[in-house]
């Protein structure tokens, strides 16, 4: 008979599924979870933290990982740099995982490298920075598609449209500053002049002024790079300024709360995202329809909630480190070796990864989303 014991303390979540058959037997795997769960960011941490815990009682209801049970230990960062540099350290020395995932943030994921490389214990961070595995460290390893790659999906779109002259705003968080560098870097490839460059803080909660400094430049449409809920508030903004522009989202907007905060004023806008997104949309016969099928209707049962992209990178990071336990062991190193040729179907896309590519996807992982009537549906030519 199993039992489920979950415990929050100081920050941490600690998920133990135990079987008196088992626990005589075998040690549990133990892997640590590194999410933002509260805080700014919590609309990319608490999908995940859910979505890490199901998994985990589903692979153990059905027996473990070869009658191993799967040990979570879940700590939230807050999105804070320093709280993940003490979860880390907390959970490769208190208790001693083999493994870890997260973090929910791409500037705090840069900021674990070292912390990673010192451990040397493997990390597949959720967030979706190139900057993360580019350079390569053979230690960490992301499963968000590139940013990079989602700017070329939105450039792609705009030559189809004509479009030539823009305006950027970028939040000043690590993902905000890594989006806005490719935005840039990539402009001349396709012929595309940012005649205006604005940007704003995590906490600000109107960007009127920069906005103005758009219309004013004659943009032609308008990209938003960020995570924070300033996704919501742009599109509020534009609409109260009569600013009649096409609106581009970055990925980070591929949760359906930020479109519900937005409320009419997100109508229209265009994203790149995963087709965990457009479930709906998929053929049967498509690589990923099983997977994220399943996902998005394990997840909305059992949480009431709509799924995410941000939860499915928490489902895609999991599953790897499991495949990597069922097939090597618990050895860290193993583990590390069998994810820098894992081929592996998630709800991000259908990853290769290599030594040289520790994200494992192309632009092809994305497909351009839209809102209409509050709900996200692939973009029609």
């Amino acid at each position: 008979m199993r039992r489920i014991i979950l415990m929050a303390t100081a920050g941490i979540f600690v998920l133990m599924v135990s079987s008196l058959a088992f626990a005589a037997d075998k040690e549990p795997y133990k892997v640590g979870c590194v999410f933002a769960v509260t805080g700014k960011a919590s609309w990319l941490g608490e999908p995940q933290k859910n979505t890490a815990e199901m998994i985990a009682k589903q692979i153990n209801d059905a027996g473990g990982i070869d009658g191993h049970m799967l040990e979570l230990y879940i700590e939230d960062t807050q999105g804070e740099n320093n709280r993940a540099k003490q979860a880390v350290k907390k959970l490769v020395h208190s208790h001693d995982v083999v493994a870890i995932i997260g973090p929910s943030r791409s500037g705090t994921s840069k900021i674990l490298i070292p912390d990673m490389q010192r451990a040397k214990i493997p990390m597949i961070s959720c967030a979706a920075a190139e900057s993360i595995v580019n350079p390569v460290n053979p230690w960490v390893f992301k499963v968000a598609p590139n940013d990079s790659d989602a700017v070329r999906k939105i450039y792609e779109h705009m030559n189809k449209k004509g479009i030539e002259k823009i305006g950027i705003i970028t939040g000043t968080t690590g993902f905000g500053n890594a989006g806005r560098n490719q935005l840039k870097e990539l402009a001349g490839e396709y012929k595309i002049n940012i005649a205006a460059d604005e940007t704003y803080a995590p906490g600000d909660t109107d960007m009127t002024a920069q906005l103005v400094n758009i219309k004013n430049a004659g943009a032609q449409a308008l990209i938003n790079w960020s995570i924070v809920p300033a996704q919501s508030i742009v599109p509020q903004n534009m609409k109260q300024l009569k600013l009649d522009i096409p609106l581009y989202q970055s990925h980070g907007f591929a949760n359906v709360k930020y479109a519900e905060a937005a409320g009419e004023a997100a109508e229209g806008l265009i994203f790149p995202a995963s087709r965990i997104m457009a479930v709906d949309t998929l053929s049967e016969d498509h690589p990923q329809y099983n997977v994220v099928k399943e996902y998005k209707d394990n997840y909305e049962k059992k949480y009431n909630d709509h799924v995410s992209t941000f939860g499915g990178h928490a489902y895609d990071s999991l599953h790897l480190v499991v495949n990597a336990l069922k097939a090597v062991g618990p050895d860290p190193e193993k583990i590390r070796e069998y994810l820098e040729t894992a081929n592996f179907v998630g709800t991000a896309g259908v990853f290769k990864f290599t030594p040289e590519d520790h994200c494992g996807l192309d632009k092809e992982a994305f497909a351009l989303l839209t809102v209409k009537d509050g709900k996200f549906v692939v973009l029609g030519e």
